[in-house]
């Protein structure tokens, strides 16, 4: 028989438990890679300026509020939902318009277009707002949130809806 040298420390056992550790580090670190990626990494922000189509601009009248209603896609993971959102829009010229946000400053209540006074009118707590959005009276505590707004081949497009800065009157 004939005797083969070996390095000393090298066994067969030695070797297949070095291959078994080994493997169970690939497997460790092909499960774990993912799970550190999606926990470490932030998600793929798809903020882009996203315009919506909300009206008509040549049948809206001058400075009379016209609540529009119209459809806006959110988002969630992979899936995608159509929401319905609305706006009170005033066409201040043929070039310029104004979108305000649905809900008062002061809790989020629905408000309403008074012809009567001309005003808009919260009925929940009674704040009233101006046809140019600012407060007039109540306890809402700034003017109404605008919509960004552009005019395209005659349509009115709405973009972020922005948070007023100003204050009471």
């Amino acid at each position: 028989m004939v005797d083969v040298p070996t390095a000393p420390g090298t066994s067969r056992r030695g070797f297949y438990l070095t291959f078994i550790y080994g493997l169970w580090g690939l497997i460790a670190a092909a499960l774990a890679a993912p799970a550190l990626l999606y926990l470490l990494l932030p998600p793929k922000i798809r903020r882009g300026s996203e315009w919506i189509e909300a009206a008509d601009v040549t049948q809206l009248q001058p400075r009379v509020p016209v609540e529009v209603v119209f459809r806006k896609n959110r988002v969630d993971g992979w899936k995608i939902t159509s929401e319905k959102e609305t706006a009170w829009v005033v066409k201040l010229s043929d070039q310029q318009t104004v979108a305000f946000g649905p809900q008062c400053t002061h809790l989020g209540c629905a408000y309403h277009w008074d012809e009567a006074k001309s005003e808009f009118l919260c009925p929940c707590h009674n704040s009233v707002f101006a046809v140019n959005g600012a407060v007039i009276s109540g306890p809402a505590p700034r003017p109404l949130d605008r919509y960004e707004t552009k005019i395209q081949d005659g349509k009115l497009l709405l973009g972020q809806l922005r948070q007023s800065t100003g204050s009471k009157a």
